[in-house]
């Protein structure tokens, strides 16, 4: 399974994206399942209200979406906690993105690698 993050939706949804096209290709290519987590789509209707297009909602809401769970919830606060020990000042949400793509033995597929790549060594495994 392949969990797209928030920065991927927005691509591929952007209508003027010059990378949709080669990000939809890349997925399609992988044939691995696609979905979102309940976070991220949080993030995307959040941003799609702000900016005012309520009209793409209902797209979005057609993603298979992963759940957070008690044993993301678990997962998350550990990453969380041992970023911090590390120096390295981590996003909650990514932290829970993180948590739930590592309990799924999922890949996760960003384009902001620099927010996930420390949680490489707990499991995740990023797409690309």
């Amino acid at each position: 399974m392949i969990i797209l993050d928030t920065d991927v939706l927005i691509e591929i949804m952007d209508k003027k994206s010059k990378r949709a096209t080669e990000l939809i290709r890349i997925i399609a290519d992988s044939g691995e399942e696609v979905a979102t987590t309940s976070i991220n789509l949080h993030e995307i209707l959040y941003g799609l209200l702000k900016i005012g297009r309520e009209g793409v909602t209902k797209r979005v809401l057609e993603l298979n979406i992963v759940e957070y769970n008690k044993e993301d919830a678990r997962l998350s606060s550990i990453l969380e906690v041992e970023m911090e020990k590390r120096g390295r000042k981590v996003a909650r949400l990514d932290c829970m993105i993180a948590a739930i793509a590592i309990n799924r033995n999922a890949y996760l597929y960003t384009l902001n690698t620099k927010h996930f790549i420390g949680f490489k060594e707990f499991g995740l495994k990023l797409f690309k």
